[in-house]
């Protein structure tokens, strides 16, 4: 009777490629129910088994229990699933899909994958669907817009798809009431990865009650672009020309009436009983409430032992009333006063350590607390501290007493007075008091072997200064050897008086000192291999290596602040540069007599005058060779 008395309109087109579709669409329509199935194959094989299946198997399941129920939806959707999976298929096959169930007055649909349903109303868009991708996700998150879906790469990432052996979750929508000319679209990606929304919108708004057209319309506009990448495409459109209205919705109206008149007589009496407890509750709610802030109050008022009391009851209500929220809250504001008020007695056992790490806890809740009672635990923090402090001061004085430092005992008494008249510490200032009488009195016996003790140890820090300046001039100086002996005297000084940190300082000192005199003796080495280069060098006539090493060993001892080697090497360069010159003066007389004829004069004098160079250049290379020629 219901598919009689309605007008549903079904038109639609798949078309593919030169070799394979892998889309399929089929739909059934009952007397009561009617089922559509549209799929789009994920798989290569050209015959596109999957899709095929998932639409067969689908249809299947809907015939045999037809309904419209979530739980019909469901078996249909996990038999289409498990069509697959058990598909005797060299590949795993998968597929996108997309049911709808109408009892043609109302639709459900469910969708595994990226097919879409518009449903129009008047030329407007009333219901969608969204695609199980990772581009529409990317979407909802705001990273990308809905218009550049169509052509993101992720467009065909699904999390959810027909083939799925785990975590198959379709989604199953709830119902949807159909009126009179509704229009709803099931189209793959082939449609709508090439037309936009828009023109989708803009077809259907100028479609008339024949769904063919309108496919036709679709399928013209989408071949006419010619798209490069076009692979396969189905479009299916059901026109709602007109929808099922059940005659006997009066009289049911009237019977569900009747039966409910003694169910709302019960939900009256609950109604009652429920509004009579309604009001208990809100009245403990606002006891809760008031007893809550009240505890606050006296928070902010310093009174913790009121705030106390208040916070029980504020807590007791709130458990009553399973406030969850409250009891946390009030919870932490109780944990707060009971720190408190523990510290606070602890601190008038005098028990100030203990008293410390309380208020320091209570801080710390107090963070949980909105920071309620800041201000005062921070002020009894401060007091403990300034108690400890005068203790700490009195032990210090206790502790330079001992060392015999009795001014210094004396100074941290007189504060630890000080403070404990400033705080109003009673107890503090008497103990101040009682150990500055106990100071001047051992003083008192003290004072003539203090003095001499001090006079003796100012002798001996006196003497261990002078080392340690000796000992600073002559390393200034260059005489490592000297400093090391004053540093090593200054050290055993020290060392007398106990003196660690002076001590540790010549230590440091006579490890510089070492340190230099190891450096020193190996540049000594590297001068003196210099040196040796050197008159090598001159016994080659090679005077320009020979310049060379004398002065990269000058330069050496010159670090080395040896003011003698300086003034040798400068003594070699002197006699270097007279037989440098003597040597270029034999050449050119050399040069000149090859010029002149055999047996002349003036040949026998030139030999002369090079027996008197050759006399001069054998003295400069004894003074060279360190020797004198006597």
């Amino acid at each position: 009777m219901r598919k009689q008395n309605a007008e549903f309109k079904t038109a639609f087109t798949s078309e593919a490629n030169a070799l394979k579709n892998t889309d399929y669409f089929g739909y059934v329509e009952l007397d009561q129910y009617a089922c559509y199935v549209i799929a789009d194959g994920i798989d290569d094989q050209v015959d596109g088994i999957s899709a095929r299946l998932a639409v067969s198997a689908a249809v299947a399941a809907f015939s045999e229990a037809p309904s419209m129920s979530k739980k019909g939806m469901s078996s249909c959707l996990r038999a289409a699933n498990r069509a697959l999976l058990e598909a005797k298929s060299k590949m795993k096959l998968k597929a996108s899909i997309l049911v709808v169930l109408t009892d043609y007055s109302k639709l459900r649909y469910g969708q595994a994958g990226n097919i879409r349903l518009r449903l129009y109303r008047d030329g407007f868009l009333k219901y969608q669907t969204e695609d199980q991708s990772l581009a529409m996700d990317l979407v909802a998150s705001e990273e990308i817009t809905a218009d550049k879906v169509a052509s993101h790469e992720e467009r065909n990432n699904l999390y959810t798809c027909l083939g799925q052996e785990k975590d198959f979750q379709p989604q199953i929508s709830g119902k949807i009431k159909l009126t009179n000319a509704d229009a709803i679209a099931l189209y793959t990606r082939g449609i709508w990865e090439n037309i936009d929304e828009g023109e989708i919108k803009d077809v259907f708004a100028d479609a008339t009650d024949d769904p063919q057209k309108t496919v036709n319309d679709m399928e013209d506009m989408l071949l006419s672009r010619q798209p490069a990448e076009l692979q396969t495409y189905t479009l299916a459109v059901i026109f709602a020309n007109k929808v099922y209205i059940d005659p006997n919705k009066k009289r049911k109206i009237r019977k569900v009436v009747m039966a409910a008149i003694p169910v709302l007589t019960v939900v009256v009496i609950l109604t009652i009983v429920l509004f009579i407890r309604h009001n208990q509750k809100m009245n403990k709610i606002h006891s809760m409430e008031t007893a809550y802030l009240k505890s606050i109050e006296y928070i902010q008022t310093d009174n913790y032992v009121r705030a106390e009391e208040e916070c029980k009851t504020a807590l007791k209500l709130a458990e009553q009333v399973k406030d969850k929220k409250r009891q946390k809250e009030i919870g932490n504001y109780q944990l707060l006063i009971e720190t408190v008020i523990s510290a606070d007695d602890a601190l008038d056992n005098k028990k100030y350590a203990d008293s410390g790490t309380l208020f320091q806890e209570a801080a710390k809740r107090a963070r949980y607390a909105d920071n309620q009672g800041k201000d005062y635990i921070s002020g009894r923090l401060d007091l403990v501290s300034d108690y400890t402090s005068v203790y700490d001061l009195i032990g210090l004085g206790d502790s330079l007493a001992l060392n015999l430092q009795y001014d210094k005992a004396e100074e941290k008494y007189l504060e630890a007075k000080a403070l404990a008249g400033k705080i109003y510490f009673d107890e503090g200032r008497n103990a101040a008091m009682a150990a500055l009488e106990k100071l001047y009195a051992d003083q008192k016996g003290e004072k003539e072997a203090e003095a001499d003790q001090r006079k003796e140890q100012a002798a001996q820090q006196e003497a261990g200064t002078n080392y340690m300046a000796l000992g600073d001039k002559a390393f200034t100086q260059g005489d490592y050897e000297s400093a090391k002996v004053h540093y090593l005297a200054a050290k055993q000084k020290y060392q007398q008086l106990k003196d660690e940190v002076q001590k540790k300082a010549a230590e440091e000192k006579i490890k510089a000192a070492n340190a230099k005199i190891k450096q020193a003796s190996a540049l000594d080495k590297e001068a003196a291999g210099y040196e040796e280069q050197a008159e090598a060098s001159i016994s080659d006539k090679d005077f320009i290596s020979a310049k060379k090493y004398y002065l990269l060993a000058k330069d050496i001892y010159a670090t080395l602040k040896n003011q003698d080697k300086i003034d040798e090497i400068s003594r070699k360069m002197e006699v270097l540069e007279i037989k440098e010159q003597q040597e270029k003066e034999e050449e050119e007389k050399n040069s000149k007599a090859a010029g002149t004829d055999n047996g002349t004069g003036e040949s026998g004098k030139d030999t002369g005058a090079g027996k008197a160079n050759e006399n001069k250049t054998s003295a400069a290379e004894d003074t060279i060779n360190g020797t004198t020629g006597k």
